[in-house]
């Protein structure tokens, strides 16, 4: 299955609304990083429902924002979602991005990077089209570190890549992004029940779900282009 088609499928179940919900914990605290200027240009890369882009434009008025996604029925979906003229979506692959050279200011993406067939090229995309100084924030709960994440694989047709932390840090470099930081984003808003309820029918123990989402959470690496 293609990524079109597994995403498409997602979009006409409603779970793009799902993704929002679940995503929104810790990338309301990455988006709150993001040096955003009242006019600048902000590309949201696999955009889903589009929930982070157009909070980059309420918060913070910016200029054009575009939400790229491999779906049409996402983009449909998140083009529901708005009415502000300043916000539009376009289908897209990551590995051909759609805009000029140094036409970004800053490129967000939550969830989604790991899904790139050729995630170097989509790196060496997003250096082009970013303008000198601009910034990328990839934001990923699937990654080498967070082993409760691993077994994501078996549910989704789509081939994904798992990087480390490191791997992460050395194909921004390679791509000709500096890494201005890396870190992970807690999820504060997932309820821990107390230890007398476990095991639950999800986690055998508290100290297993505290590390999942207070010490993991979601991995952001930051790079911004020279």
């Amino acid at each position: 299955m293609s990524v079109r088609e597994e995403f498409d499928d997602w979009a006409e179940e409603g779970r793009d609304k799902g993704m929002e919900e679940r995503h929104w914990h810790t990338a309301k605290h990455a988006l709150a990083r993001m040096p955003v200027e009242a006019g600048d240009v902000i590309l949201d890369m696999g955009c889903g429902s589009g929930y982070a882009g157009r909070a980059l434009r309420d918060t913070y008025d910016a200029g054009a924002v575009y939400g790229l996604d491999g779906s049409p029925e996402m983009t449909r979906n998140a083009a529901e979602y708005t009415e502000d003229p300043q916000v539009g979506y376009v289908v897209g692959d990551f590995g051909s991005l759609p805009f000029g050279d140094d036409s970004i200011d800053h490129l967000w993406s939550m969830e989604a990077f790991y899904y790139a067939s050729n995630p170097h090229h989509t790196l060496e995309e997003i250096a082009r089209v970013l303008r000198p100084g601009g910034t990328f924030y990839c934001a990923v709960n699937y990654y080498e570190e967070n082993g409760y994440s691993h077994g994501w694989q078996e549910f989704i047709s789509i081939e994904m890549t798992r990087w480390s932390a490191r791997e992460y840090r050395d194909a921004f470099r390679e791509a000709g992004l500096s890494v201005a930081e890396q870190d992970n984003v807690p999820d504060l808003e997932i309820e821990i029940p107390p230890k007398s309820e476990f095991p639950t029918e999800e986690w055998d123990s508290r100290e297993a779900m505290v590390e999942r989402y207070r010490e993991l959470g979601t991995l952001l690496t930051v790079g911004v282009a020279p």
